[in-house]
């Protein structure tokens, strides 16, 4: 029996360079989501390194803007985790992981619906930019796993083609453009901002006998840390305040 859920997001906090403590790190980094509106019918199989399991909807999302609403499958769970390469690989996830990702995959679409309501660039420039930014994030996946041929061992396992991967990395692409849009360019950190976190930072360090930068020596990466938290929360806010408003159905369908 079907179950939906219109809830704040549970609290996860996401680890990457350029936005820590965000959600915004797993929505980009390395997310592993097929691009879902291709699978309106999931009825195939998943190969799951030389073990065979059915495919099965899970879960639908919408924020009420479509009057079909996105599905997630059991395939797009073990996708977002075999992509993770800080999560080892498991032939048989766990519940907790499975519904670690759900949540994840949740949060992606309900921001992509979002990103969806802009209207896009369609120049050969653009579409080019778009593509360039997508093979640099192939790429830095690649480097992430160590290899090219490690990150393809990892989709061969999962069923992951090389076509779905691509979908996968430009839904990303539109996901972090949305974002820079609609938080960076309103993010600003004042003076005093930056001189209570040098003294937050340096005070441990003085009589210590370790060299502690200066003010203006720190000032540029303070600033850029201030800039990624305040970005942070932003996000988390946003996505919250996504799985709140009006319209937004999330409907589990096959709990995992």
């Amino acid at each position: 029996m079907s179950e939906t859920i219109t809830r704040a997001a549970n609290s996860f906090k996401f680890g990457k360079e350029r936005i820590r403590r965000s959600r915004l790190s797993k929505l980009l980094l390395l997310t592993a989501h097929c691009s879902l509106l291709t699978f309106l019918a999931h009825c195939s199989l998943l190969t799951l390194h030389a073990q065979t399991v059915a495919d099965k909807t899970v879960a639908s999302v919408t924020n009420g803007s479509r009057a079909t609403p996105d599905l997630i499958t059991y395939s797009d769970l073990v996708w977002q985790l075999a992509l993770e390469p800080n999560t080892p690989f498991a032939e048989k996830p766990s519940s907790e992981q499975l519904n670690r990702a759900l949540r994840l995959v949740e949060d992606q679409l309900l921001i992509l619906q979002e990103a969806r309501k802009l209207p896009v660039a369609d120049t050969p420039e653009a579409r080019k930019d778009f593509d360039d930014a997508v093979q640099k994030k192939r790429d830095e996946l690649a480097q992430a796993f160590g290899s090219r041929a490690r990150l393809e061992e990892r989709m061969t396992r999962v069923g992951l083609t090389s076509e779905q991967l691509d979908a996968t990395l430009r839904d990303r692409e539109t996901i972090e453009r949305y974002l820079d849009f609609r938080f960076r360019a309103f993010v600003l950190i004042n003076q005093k901002e930056i001189t209570d976190r040098y003294n937050q930072e340096t005070a441990p360090l003085r009589n210590s006998g370790r060299i502690v930068p200066t003010l203006d020596q720190a000032r540029a990466r303070i600033e850029h840390d201030l800039t990624e938290e305040k970005i942070a929360t932003e996000i988390d806010t946003f996505i919250d305040n996504l799985r709140d408003q009006p319209g937004t159905e999330i409907v589990v369908l096959s709990p995992v």
